[in-house]
């Protein structure tokens, strides 16, 4: 036969070996067989077309895994190059499945595909799985399950756009440049994908992939469960709380822990606080162990008739009716009365009652006063109530006031007695100004308000070095001019009106020497008209003592100012704005930094320099000579001065 006879569209037979590898278990698989078509038609020659033959090899153990993508296109036939063979392969329209790469060639989801095999025969790549995963309908067809044989349908990507993942066998590829490929004529299902690049690539598919293969049974019975539990498990969901012990005995801070025994229930010390604007009262603050605080805050009442006898805020057994744990470990042993400490009432408490119009025995401040003794915990718990009268009207408020104050187990002398310190013995910024009235000392205040503005019978502390401002409104009483002065005065500095201010922050009341008298001068009194005091500024001079490494603030002198304003009747006057202002001028005088080391003041002969002169004022012969006795000169001269200042 002539080699003009031979068919240009002819499939070359595959080589029995080239067979056998692409069949064999030891991890080959072939990928095509290239040949090349003679090009001249009439005269063409018989010259032997080299044969390529590509082989892939994958190491066993090593194989892709497949890829899956909700794409769901359906793959177009193309050609492979410009002699492909015109057999077809049936193969699945689910797009979701992407081939992997080969040599670093990666792919995407497929945008051109040619199925291509020899002769007429069909083969499914994605035969279905005996376990249906996606069959969660029973009696239903569910879509896109494709092993789903309630759906009756032999091949079910002719219907489906696509097969759920887990529907099918997983299938796995491996690719190649498709540049590098003729003409495939291999028996095994390949495909041409288009990756991200625009790059042709040339797929086989992997026959009968590892991952159709199951999981082998994890057995678990009781010896080995709580192993397996620990191993592979994750947090639990169970409450830290049930499962953490106590720890041993407060850290300062820590909240304080009460025990109501009528109802077996654990909660928590609280002292109200105000929040908001208007300082609404926030119940659920808790205490902190060693933390001496004080708090204020109001409370609404729309009905007080109701609320007077039923609000326990108001009640003061509400806050005495439980014991307070010594440790927190006293939790675990609640039965145990050695971990549990009463709270001793130490003054009058009555329960509320409403009386007319009236509601009385309100509580308006408590005091707790809690003694602790190291890590042995609460020792002792003292409760004192003060109490006040509201008048039921519609939109009644009032403010309540609580105080927690610690203190050390079995340590009450007479140095304890007379209050905390705000310095030792320079002032703290921000501790309390002391104040002397009398032999009593106590702390320097302003102007406190209510919620609707009426001056409030608690008072604002002054803390050292800070600059502050309050106001509020007197309710003016029907009575002369003398009185009401003297009833203005009071409310502006306090019923007890300080007298001295401490110099330092631990000043002792029987020290007189380390009070300094407060500079005051009153509004005038006039014939002709009522003068009243409106404001009240106090002017504190400081100044900062001692070392510059460790200065001590103390107090040089303070003084009140009063602004005064006139009223022609006092018996028409209803209400007058009040104000207190507290300012801390620096005074301190810092001294000169100091000077440094004494030096030496050289004194040369004035002729000193004569002989340099000459040299200078000769020409360059003569200074060229006299360069040498110059520089020996120079060297002397320095080593002159460094034996002096050795």
């Amino acid at each position: 036969m002539h080699a003009d006879d031979v068919r240009r569209d002819a499939t070359p037979p595959i080589h029995p070996l080239a067979k056998r590898l692409a069949t064999a278990e030891t991890g080959f698989e072939l990928v095509g067989v290239l040949t090349s078509p003679c090009l001249s038609r009439p005269m063409c020659t018989s010259q032997l077309a080299l044969l390529q033959v590509f082989f892939l090899m994958v190491p066993e153990g090593i194989w892709p895994q497949p890829s899956f993508s909700p794409s769901g296109d359906v793959p177009t036939p193309s050609d492979v190059g410009p002699g492909s063979p015109g057999g077809t392969l049936q193969s699945s329209s689910e797009g979701s499945e992407t081939p992997w790469p080969v040599s670093g060639i990666s792919t995407v989801d497929p945008m051109v595909v040619t199925p291509s095999a020899p002769g007429n025969g069909t083969v499914d790549l994605f035969p279905v799985l005996p376990i249906c995963v996606c069959d969660l309908t029973p009696g239903t067809c569910d879509i896109n399950c494709c092993c789903d044989k309630d759906c009756y349908l032999l091949h079910p990507r002719t219907v489906f756009s696509f097969c759920l993942p887990g529907s099918v066998r997983s299938s796995s590829w491996m690719c190649v440049d498709n540049s590098l490929i003729f003409r495939s004529n291999s028996p095994f299902p390949s495909r041409v994908f288009m990756d991200s690049s625009g790059i042709r690539q040339f797929c086989v598919h992997v026959n009968n992939s590892k991952l159709n293969y199951f999981q082998k049974l994890q057995k678990v019975n009781a010896t080995h469960f709580e192993a397996l539990a620990t191993e592979f498990g994750s947090g639990s969901f169970t409450s830290t709380f049930q499962t953490k012990l106590p720890p041993p005995h407060y850290r300062a801070g820590d909240p304080i822990l009460t025990y109501f025994p009528k109802w077996s229930v654990i909660s928590l010390l609280r002292q109200p606080a105000g929040v908001g604007a208007g300082g609404l009262c926030a119940e659920s603050n808790p205490a902190g162990f060693l933390e001496s605080k004080s708090t204020t805050c109001a409370r609404f009442f729309k009905n007080l008739t109701s609320s007077c006898t039923l609000d326990p805020a108001l009640n003061a057994a509400s806050y005495y009716n439980f014991s307070v744990l010594k440790v927190p470990k006293g939790m675990t042993d609640l039965q145990n009365m050695k971990f549990q400490v009463p709270v001793t009432l130490i003054s009058q408490a009555r329960s509320p009652l409403l009386s007319g119009n009236t509601c009385q025995n309100v509580v308006s401040q408590v005091i707790y006063e809690i003694e602790t003794n190291g890590t042995f915990g609460i020792q002792k718990v003292s409760v004192s109530f003060g109490q006040t009268n509201l008048t039921v009207e519609p939109g009644t408020s009032f403010q309540q006031h609580f105080l927690i104050r610690f203190r050390a187990f079995q340590q009450r002398t007479a140095a304890s007695l007379t209050g905390p310190r705000s310095g030792n013995p320079g002032y703290i910024v921000g501790k309390p100004l002391l104040a002397l009235t009398g032999d009593i000392s106590h702390s320097m205040t302003l102007l406190q308000s209510q919620g609707d503005g009426i001056c409030s019978v608690k008072r604002y502390e002054v803390q050292f070095g800070v600059n502050a401002v309050s106001g509020c409104k007197l309710r003016l009483k029907k009575v002369d001019c003398s009185h009401l002065q003297q009833e203005i005065y009071e409310t502006l500095h306090g019923k007890t009106s300080p007298e001295h201010v401490a110099i330092f922050g631990n000043a002792v009341p029987a020290q007189k020497r380390e009070w300094t008298r407060i500079l005051s001068r009153n509004c005038s009194v006039s014939a002709m008209r009522c003068v009243i005091p409106v404001s009240l500024e106090i002017q504190v001079l400081w100044a900062y003592i001692g070392l510059q490494s460790n200065p001590q603030a103390h107090v040089s002198g303070a003084r009140f100012l009063y602004q005064c304003q006139s009223i022609k009747n006092s018996q028409k006057v209803t209400e007058i704005p009040l104000t207190t202002v507290v300012t801390f001028v620096d005074i301190t005088q810092k001294p000169d930094p100091p000077r440094g080391q004494h030096r030496i003041d050289w004194k040369l002969p004035f002729d000193f320099f004569f002989p340099f002169k000459v040299a200078f004022s000769r020409g360059a012969d003569s200074q060229k000579d006299s360069a040498s006795p110059i520089l020996i000169l120079c060297l002397l001269v320095l080593g002159v001065l460094k034996l002096e200042t050795k």
